[in-house]
């Protein structure tokens, strides 16, 4: 087994401090990380931060490549009903599925579980959201058909009160 990482045993603070250093050079100017991380004490060559340096690179990129697709995908579909979530649930749970066929007994079963009590979970919240979502444009649809009502039926001529008060009701639910 290959030795551990030395900058994977950098304490939390230098981490951080070096992690930001190679953002903000553009992962280039190794020499110069490793000759300030030997003021600080630490030990680490120019092969090894480079080493760190592209794994990290990598990941970056592929977190921002998520993230811009992410925002495309909304801004192309927007999703006020959580189908894409309700869809990402299912599929995880198919793979999950599958993957429990295939293991064979071979898989950590409290692990297995807890993955599956999440992902209900999930379900569980992204349902109760899509039905207080569709509530809250029913109520508000009521409310704007209410006072469309009572304007066009309001006047000289138009009808009483009571009875505006009481088409009203029948409009928002509550007569």
């Amino acid at each position: 087994m290959p030795p551990r990482s030395k900058v994977a045993s950098l304490p939390a603070e230098v981490k951080t401090w070096l992690d930001q250093a190679l953002v903000e050079n553009n992962f280039s100017g190794y020499e110069a990380l490793s000759a300030e991380l030997s003021e600080r004490g630490f030990t680490i060559g120019k092969s090894a931060l480079h080493a760190y340096g592209q794994g990290f690179e990598d990941r970056l990129a592929s977190l921002r490549m998520a993230s811009e697709q992410a925002r495309a995908v909304v801004a192309a579909a927007p999703d006020d009903e959580g189908a894409v979530n309700e869809a990402l649930v299912r599929l995880v749970q198919d793979k999950l599925f599958t993957v429990l066929m295939a293991a064979d007994g071979k898989l950590d079963i409290s692990k297995v579980g807890k993955a599956v009590a999440e992902l209900v979970k999930a379900s569980v919240v992204q349902k109760k959201w899509s039905a207080e979502h569709r509530k809250t444009i029913r109520e508000e649809f009521a409310a704007e058909a209410a006072e469309a009502v009572s304007e066009e039926l309001r006047g000289e001529d138009g009808m009483s009160e009571q009875l505006e008060e009481r088409i009203r009701g029948i409009l928002l639910g509550k007569a």
